[in-house]
């Protein structure tokens, strides 16, 4: 390839993407770690993207009406960050890209979204960037439909690699886009036909654009080191009805020595190397020097959007004060006020009449009042609406004559479901909730645990969360899921006892701002254990005295979900042999650990026995059983040390030993 020719063809583009390219090989050469090669692949496509197509304001990262960029193979970082750092984004300064993958710089190994504005989503496990583009794609298309074009009008384009299209979610994802045309869904294929192990063939010879086609995608394929074939390409793909990948055939360390080697996907830090690569560029710059020219002119990209930014501002302001303040309300992540009043009352009328529900059709009685308050959820299952209980009559299905729809039928595929699901919820305006059974949660762990580490408030409906879902059997039934949930950290797991707590958990879930929430929900019927209406919302302290011992108190039960009406059985045969006995409900062990330790301890305090009733695994429990002022020799865990089996719920329960006889004898053996 003659470097000289092309830099000479187009000299102003060749030296911007060069500055990429160079801030690039110095920040890995200094960290000494990193991915080089994509970036230098790719910087030419990311060039045209950001100078003639990508509508941004670098001053005003978070324009809520700005194209969304998504660098799904985030091990390729450094080119997002040159290209933050370059167009003039105000967290990402020099100093930034220097102190690459050095601890505190927001310039992490791979993208962060909490870390810097400009960041759209957190990327590295490969392929959830695509999964989350989908996400920011459909939230675009419904919000546009609901305040109109003049206020919602962008796109989203994501750049993935052979890695991000190997991996299974791709599958997933493409096609759903594919089904709902989501015509403002560009791809960007790093074709370079280059993994870690060596050339792609090794492991892999998917026709990738024969699959994009056949998912229903338009597919594009260039050059992706021509400037002019990129840029026409782009804007084909703008004009599309439906979603465009551009196959971009590029070199993976383009101008290195190392260039279309495997070598090229790691850290290229050889000194000489680098030099030689720098004056086969033609560039002349020091160590993160980037001539002033080339970053002036990198600036005005970044400023461009300014005044398509005060455009939009002015047509915001015009809309109604009622209009304006809903959109504002919804970008800035906030219930509306109505919310608390909502859930009061539906707690008040289902205190009084006291049904027996699974926590599955408590979920459903909840949405049934939400929706209509809160405009701004979107739902969801893969492919067991019935199941989870997910759809009420006012959302509608989205669909493609019906953008207005917030109902999306994902299909058997919980992995894309989550993931796009995050991306609404990073879009902003939307408050995502989807379905699958709890045991289902393997398939989707990828984005349920990256939802957690962005900070997002995406809502996981897991239904069937025990052996009490009966006769599918322990392929179906979760026993260890519940604490693989409870270790991820910025996470809460809810386990509701009745219509009562699933009301409260979904409050605390809708008005949520950086922590998503697994609802952890039954199948079987459940009598509601809150007969006495309280405004407080006691699911907010995570555990609570629900029914409190007569007399001396010596045996303290703490259960969750279906498990509390079990303790509330055994109370009363201890308590019929004078043993004072204290049930707590634990719907959220999360929210029982954030409480005061003064709290903690009038909950849990000294000296009774204590039981744990759980139709899981122990795992996690122990804090509650033995510390906190537990003892192991008054302790005791009523649960689950296997899979389970096939068998209606009532003969599992007592199969396996979980009944308020058993738990009962537990605490007179305890007891002595």
């Amino acid at each position: 390839m003659d470097l000289n020719a092309l830099r000479n063809a187009n000299p102003d583009h060749w030296f911007k993407a060069a500055a990429i390219r160079a801030l690039t090989l110095d920040a890995v050469h200094a960290a000494n770690s990193g991915h080089s090669g994509m970036p230098m692949g790719m910087a030419d496509v990311a060039t045209v993207l950001f100078e003639k197509h990508l509508k941004f304001d670098a001053a005003r990262p978070e324009w809520p009406d700005r194209d969304r960029f998504i660098l799904s193979a985030g091990h390729g970082s450094m080119l997002l960050y040159a290209l933050l750092y370059l167009t003039g984004n105000p967290d990402i300064t020099l100093d930034e890209i220097r102190n690459f993958r050095q601890l505190g710089a927001k310039t992490a190994g791979h993208p962060e979204n909490t870390l810097a504005r400009g960041i759209e989503t957190t990327t590295g496990p490969l392929g959830q960037g695509v999964g989350n583009a989908v996400g920011f794609a459909i939230a675009e298309e419904i919000l546009r439909a609901r305040f109109g074009s003049r206020i919602v009008d962008h796109y989203t384009y994501v750049m993935a690699g052979d890695g991000c299209l190997m991996e299974g979610i791709s599958q997933e994802a493409i096609t759903l886009a594919g089904r709902q045309k989501l015509s403002r869904l560009i791809l960007l294929w790093d074709n370079n036909n280059i993994t870690i192990d060596g050339k792609r063939e090794l492991s892999d010879t998917t026709d990738q654009p024969g699959r994009f086609r056949a998912a229903g995608w338009d597919v594009i394929e260039i050059d992706g080191h021509d400037p002019a074939m990129i840029d026409d390409a782009l804007t084909r793909a703008r004009r599309n009805d439906r979603p465009t990948m551009i196959a971009c055939k590029t070199h993976i360390g383009f101008g290195h020595v190392a260039q279309d080697t495997a070598k090229a996907h790691g850290a290229l830090t050889d000194e000489q190397q680098l030099l030689d690569t720098k004056a086969a560029y033609g560039w002349t710059g020091g160590p993160f020097e980037v001539p002033a020219e080339v970053k002036s002119a990198w600036e005005a990209i970044g400023a461009k959007g300014a005044p398509l930014r005060d455009e939009w501002e002015g047509r915001l302001a015009a809309l109604s004060d009622r209009k304006r303040a809903e959109f504002e309300r919804i970008e800035a992540g906030e219930a509306p006020k109505r919310l608390a009043a909502t859930i009061r009352a539906l707690k008040k009328q289902m205190s009084d009449s006291a049904p027996k529900l699974a926590t599955r059709a408590s979920s459903e009685k909840v949405l049934e009042v939400v929706n209509p308050v809160m405009a701004e959820t979107v739902g969801g299952s893969a492919d067991l609406t019935g199941s989870n209980n997910t759809l009420t009559a006012d959302l509608g299905i989205f669909d493609l004559d019906n953008r207005k729809g917030r109902y999306i039928h994902y299909g058997i595929r919980e992995h894309a479901m989550a993931a796009a699901m995050n991306g609404m919820a990073l879009h902003g305006g939307i408050r995502p909730y989807g379905g699958t059974f709890l045991c289902f949660t393997d398939y989707a762990r990828p984005s349920v645990r990256l939802a957690a580490l962005m900070e997002i408030p995406t809502v996981f409906v897991m239904t069937h969360d025990s052996i009490g879902l009966g006769e599918d059997g322990p392929t179906h039934q979760p026993v260890e899921h519940l604490a693989m949930l409870r270790a991820t950290p910025n996470m809460r797991v809810f386990r509701p006892a009745d219509t009562i707590e699933t009301a409260e958990a979904w409050e605390l879930a809708l008005t949520s701002t950086r922590t998503p929430t697994v609802l952890a929900l039954t199948r079987q019927g459940l009598p509601t254990v809150r007969t006495e209406h309280t405004t407080r919302n006691l699911t907010a302290r995570g555990a609570y005295v629900l029914a409190d011992a007569v007399g001396k108190r010596q045996v303290i039960l703490i259960a969750t979900g279906s498990e509390v009406e079990i303790a509330l059985k055994a109370r009363d045969l201890l308590q019929a042999q004078d043993i004072g006995t204290r049930v707590v409900s634990m719907p959220c062990m999360e929210l029982f650990a954030e409480q005061e330790e003064s709290y903690r301890r009038r909950v849990l305090p000294a000296g009774a026995v204590r039981i744990g009733i759980e139709a899981a695994v122990r795992l996690g429990w122990d804090r509650w059983l033995l510390g906190e002022r537990g003892r192991e020799g008054k302790a005791a865990f009523i649960g689950m040390d296997s899979f389970g089996a096939s068998a209606p719920a009532g003969d599992l329960f007592r199969f396996f030993g979980i009944t308020a006889d058993a738990v009962a004898q537990k605490a007179r053996d305890l007891l002595g």
